[in-house]
């Protein structure tokens, strides 16, 4: 039960921020990126606004021996660029650029403009099952669980 209130806690300020900040508004995140035309710096602003705070999170996460709601951290393996890495990004930034949202944003908006952000879910839950659905690649592993980073 913790873990699920801590989970939808998360998830609402992690929604709210988005929604304030207006990283969920996709003409803003599409101004953001067109460099040389009317380009908006306020999303520049957000990341590096968010900096800070992640890497306070990071030192209290290397001193404490396990998660609030879990039994162990469950972190990526570092990995070496590969061609799946890089082609992931690329989609990703792809869609970023065409659609204005990226997953976080998009299920915000499912609240907010339920219209256009469902085609970007609907379209981010194929693409989800077809990587379900690819062979892993050989040198892919699953994240590894720690008791302290």
């Amino acid at each position: 039960m913790r873990q699920i209130a801590l989970g939808l806690l998360a998830g609402a300020v992690f929604g709210a921020g988005l929604a304030v900040s207006g990283m969920a508004d996709p003409q803003r995140v599409r101004a953001f990126l067109d460099l040389f035309g009317a380009w908006d710096p306020t999303l520049a602003f957000v990341m590096a606004g968010a900096i800070l705070p992640m890497a306070i999170a990071w030192r209290i996460q290397s001193r404490m021996d396990s998660p609030l709601a879990a039994a162990s951290f469950k972190l990526p393996p570092g990995r070496d660029l590969d061609p799946r890495l890089l082609g992931g990004a690329a989609l990703f930034g792809i869609g970023w650029g065409i659609a204005g949202l990226c997953p976080g944003p998009a299920i915000a908006n499912l609240a907010i403009a339920p219209a256009s952000a469902a085609i970007f879910v609907a379209a981010m839950l194929v693409g989800m099952i077809l990587h379900k659905l690819l062979p892993a690649a050989p040198a892919s592993q699953p994240f590894k669980e720690t008791g302290n980073v």
